[in-house]
């Protein structure tokens, strides 16, 4: 987020958006798929793949985030700005 343009996915952009309408607020993977793809999760393997490949993006270095932050065995956030 350092002001250029980011190319996301359909997806990537749903997930993005999901996040960054409650900053703060943690979201299970279980729940982000089921509000994104609109149906039960039984694998959600690829929302760790969506968040890293979003965090790659947004984050100035993804090994050390300041936005999209992992809250370890409860789920995914963006933080409040």
């Amino acid at each position: 987020m350092d002001g250029n343009p980011v190319k996301l996915t359909p997806l990537e952009f749903k997930i993005l958006l999901l996040l960054m309408k409650s900053p703060g607020r943690v979201f299970s993977a279980e729940e982000i798929y089921e509000r994104v793809w609109n149906e039960q999760a039984i694998n959600t393997d690829t929302i760790m793949v969506h968040i890293r490949r979003i965090r790659e993006k947004i984050e100035i270095n993804p090994k050390e985030p300041k936005y999209l932050k992992v809250v370890w065995g409860v789920g995914y956030k963006i933080e409040k700005w």
